[in-house]
């Protein structure tokens, strides 16, 4: 049991990345220079997401040790929408409106249902 509570405790963490990365790669583009793929692959913004999402893989790759990705990444990616939907708000004023509300309770729910054995 305890073995599985670290693994749970390692998606959510895998979660928290995806988001930091998500978000990182949101601010590459809206500090770009220009439109071109030589700024995207050069802004340290997106060389930060990048870092981020690879730091996921190894969290998650560890946490399947334990879990059924039948579970695990479910609830990762329920997580990420969530978070993103969350920090984009915070972020950079991008307002949710009922719909997304109502969405991210119904993830919720998700995420409870599937995490449980």
């Amino acid at each position: 049991m305890n073995f599985t509570l670290s693994a749970w405790g390692l998606v959510f963490i895998a979660g928290i990345n995806t988001c930091i990365a998500n978000l990182l790669l949101k601010r590459s583009r809206l500090e770009a220079p220009d439109p071109g793929l030589f700024s995207l692959l050069f802004s340290p913004w997106f060389i930060g997401g990048l870092v981020f999402f690879g730091i996921n893989v190894i969290i998650f790759a560890k946490a399947l040790d334990k879990l059924p990705v039948s579970a695990a990444y479910p609830v990762l990616s329920g997580m990420g929408f969530g978070l993103i939907a969350v920090g984009s708000n915070y972020f950079f004023g991008e307002r949710l409106a009922l719909n997304q509300y109502i969405g991210l309770a119904v993830i919720l729910t998700g995420i409870i249902i599937m995490s449980r054995p």
